[in-house]
């Protein structure tokens, strides 16, 4: 990656009249203030439907886009909502995101467009993009139709011939469900179209989208249910080992993620067919992607299934090159950052290393022993990616607030002699760093607190729920962005 900067801000953060961020006119305005600030890249969480805690990170399907991206303003202008319609979208909305009342009242407004728009040629075109976008289609819209059949349950708890997909079964759905089936491909139309209009737009301002995906996907998603010989499932479709981490900074007990393990030897006995698939899809999407946990390619930590912590795991070896030469194939033009955070073996570092794909800094974790610590700026390689946190982190102005015992040596390295001038002091020597890219969060740009934290690892209840107030892209900011930005070399040419 050439030397550059950009903003981490999910997409749901996005200020907007509905509650959400979505892909309308919000996006766009982001677009355009990344631009007249110098940035090179809006970094984005990923993009999938969220299920159960809210988390980007568990989804119902690794290729599906999240139908609350969809902005219903655009609806209006395609002549399928009135203004009349979203009379009851903007009400009771606060400064944080409120999942509850938008499952209640985003997808019944989203039925009203879908069903004043079969009175058009909808069909068609929904044929057309099923077509075009084949099996994972097919299998999320049938996935969908079934769980709701079943009030929303897990499909681990279906009935058999349902869980089992038997032939007969689907067949029968698909008689009975068929214009259910296709509200279900009519929400990845709209999301499709409006997405790749704003990546459109973003391309032509010379802003490259950075994606993020989850190694692992949710054991309650269509790619597991569809997919079901690739993962470590026993007879009874039921997981035999499921992913996680040992105990870390994060949690004393490891962090128990519960996704269902790959079967990596099948996946290689047909070339790693489906992560090929699925990668290729992702770079139809962003300019980069930025694959979480990284280390997993390399071994991964599996827990028996039905642990209640991840401390009984052990790790396995996993694909290590072989994955990665597929991945490459399926993408040759998309460039890959590597989520390589934690404890690194030997053998994670060499994957890194012959992989040549950057790893990631995180600079809030550099006070706490001396001068050689490798995520202190003095220490970093060209080829990596520096943060001062990521999503899983606290905003630096918290951050600083409660690390008090690390005061000392933040002002040493610094050179500072006044709390008050870290927060500013780290953001202008992360810029100046070796690191080829530097993603800065909005939040830390304009000191929001702890009510900025987008995610603590491990919790449920205010995770996801961060929402930019209004008017704070302001050209001032821009511009103080822009400066420190070209002063420290990071200008796109």
């Amino acid at each position: 990656m050439n030397r550059g900067s950009g903003i981490l801000l999910p997409v749901f953060s996005l200020s907007s009249r509905y509650g959400i961020g979505t892909f309308g006119k919000e996006s766009h305005s982001f677009v355009l203030f990344l631009e007249k600030a110098g940035q090179t890249y809006w970094q984005m969480l990923p993009l999938n439907p969220t299920s159960y805690g809210d988390s980007p990170y568990q989804s119902f399907s690794a290729f599906a886009l999240n139908p609350y991206f969809i902005d219903l303003d655009e609806l209006v202008k395609e002549g399928i909502l009135t203004p009349n319609d979203l009379k009851n979208q903007t009400k009771h909305y606060e400064s944080f995101i409120d999942y509850g009342r938008l499952y209640i009242e985003r997808f019944k407004v989203l039925r009203i467009a879908y069903n004043k728009a079969l009175k058009t040629d909808i069909r068609t075109k929904l044929d057309k993009f099923l077509q075009e976008e084949n099996k994972w289609l097919i299998d999320y819209s049938m996935f969908m139709v079934i769980k709701g059949m079943h009030g929303g349950k897990s499909w681990q708890e279906w009935e058999d011939k349902y869980k089992k997909r038997e032939d007969q079964a689907m067949k029968e759905v698909f008689l009975k469900q068929e214009r259910e089936f296709y509200f279900w491909v009519f929400l990845q139309y709209e999301a499709y179209k409006q997405y790749r209009s704003l990546k459109k737009y973003a391309t032509s301002h010379h802003i490259k989208i950075i994606g993020d995906i989850p190694i692992y996907v949710a054991l309650d998603s269509s790619d597991v249910w569809a997919n079901s010989e690739l993962f470590q499932l026993d007879e009874n479709r039921r997981p035999t080992s499921v992913a996680g981490v040992p105990p870390d900074y994060f949690s004393a007990t490891g962090q128990l993620w519960g996704n269902p393990l790959y079967d990596y030897e099948k996946m290689e006995k047909d070339g790693f067919s489906w992560w090929k698939y699925r990668i290729q899809k992702c770079s139809e999407l962003y300019d980069v992607l930025r694959i979480d946990h990284f280390r997993g390619i390399d071994e991964y930590w599996s827990v028996p299934y039905g642990e209640e912590t991840a401390i009984n795991g052990k790790w396995i070896k996993g694909p290590n090159m072989k994955l990665v030469n597929a991945l490459q194939e399926a993408a040759p033009n998309m460039q890959f950052i590597a989520e390589d955070l934690g404890l690194l073996t030997p053998t994670v570092t060499k994957l890194k290393l012959d992989s040549t794909w950057p790893g990631m800094k995180v600079y809030e974790f550099a006070f706490d022993s001396g001068y050689s610590n490798a995520f202190l700026p003095i220490n970093y390689e060209s080829n990596c990616v520096a943060y001062i946190g990521t999503h899983d982190n606290d905003t630096l102005a918290h951050f600083i607030e409660e690390n008090t015992n690390l005061h000392p040596f933040m002002k040493e390295y610094l050179h500072v002699d006044d709390v008050k001038y870290i927060h500013d002091t780290m953001i202008g020597t992360l810029m100046r760093s070796n690191a080829d890219t530097v993603i800065l969060m909005l939040q830390d740009l304009l000191h929001v607190g702890q009510e900025g934290r987008i995610n603590l690892p491990g919790t449920l209840g205010m995770n996801w729920k961060y929402r930019l107030p209004k008017d704070v892209l302001t050209n001032e900011l821009a511009k103080h962005l822009r400066i420190m930005t070209e002063e420290s070399g990071r200008l796109p040419k």
